[in-house]
């Protein structure tokens, strides 16, 4: 399985105190130009190639959900419900001297991206959704327990239409020393843990009430064939955003950054040159 966590080589790591001096976020931060909050999916912070093309002209700035990090496993602990999350993140965002950057999330990070720019609506300048969670449809429901509840191997399945194609094979490629996949296979638990947290057992904390207040220019990404959360969510989301486009990816699953890294870079860029 693929490591969680595993920052560009080049990247530097920043920390910053939050919640009152209870949590130190670590920050990876790589790139030049305007600043991009980077909100990572529920399998912890992995750098891929979407985000070195963004970091070629802007400046990255991805934070470690607390307790993912390594070494502090039990910061995840000094956190009691999402509005805490928001508020951690929403403070770092303001001790980085990040306000009015732009912001990308995926999946997770995507659903904690809206609550961040629909409870702080002036936070950032523009947002990025990529299959987001965070909305119910009862007409539509989802499980989350494959990917939270189920057999790590499952899991390619699930985000990916094609879970034998090269962008699943390069992401879940285990490491070749045995104790390090097994240590990977661990920290990917637990990071999962980490935003079950958050997510279960429905993945739905009244983000839909509050998604009106969004006023930043909004672009949502969606895989056509995602398994884990149906597209239809993708419009969901564009009915309730007022500043809002959506762009649906073929041929694509849940991780559209990866599966189709090219249609999704150039979706990004062309909203951002706006």
């Amino acid at each position: 399985m693929a490591a969680t966590n595993s920052p560009s080589l080049t990247a530097e790591t920043r920390t910053v105190s939050v919640w009152n001096g209870r949590i130190s976020l670590r920050v990876q931060v790589k790139g030049s130009g305007d600043p991009i909050v980077y909100l990572h999916p529920g399998g912890g912070l992995t750098w891929d190639p979407f985000l070195d093309g963004l970091a070629a002209d802007h400046t990255i700035y991805a934070p470690e959900l607390p307790g993912t990090s390594d070494g502090d496993t039990d910061a995840i602990h000094h956190i009691d419900d999402l509005f805490d999350l928001v508020l951690v993140y929403e403070e770092a965002v303001r001790a980085l001297g990040l306000e009015g950057a732009i912001v990308v999330g995926q999946s997770f990070g995507g659903m904690l991206a809206a609550e961040l720019a629909a409870c702080f609506p002036a936070l950032f300048s523009r947002v990025v959704l990529l299959d987001p969670a965070g909305l119910w449809l009862p007409e539509h429901h989802y499980s989350l327990d494959a990917v939270m509840a189920g057999p790590p191997e499952g899991i390619p399945g699930v985000l990916f239409h094609d879970p034998t194609g090269p962008a699943a094979a390069a992401l879940f490629a285990p490491p070749a020393d045995p104790m390090a996949a097994v240590d990977g296979a661990v920290r990917l638990v637990w990071a999962i843990g980490c935003c079950a947290k958050f997510l279960w057992p429905i993945p739905e904390r009244g983000l839909h009430k509050r998604l009106h207040r969004v006023s930043a220019p909004t672009l949502v990404v969606w895989g056509e064939n995602d398994r884990l959360i149906p597209v239809v969510y993708a419009h969901e989301f564009g009915r309730r955003i007022a500043a809002s486009r959506v762009v649906t990816v073929p041929n694509c699953g849940h991780v559209p950054q990866v599966e189709q890294c090219d249609i999704t870079t150039t979706a990004v860029r062309d909203f951002l040159a706006l």
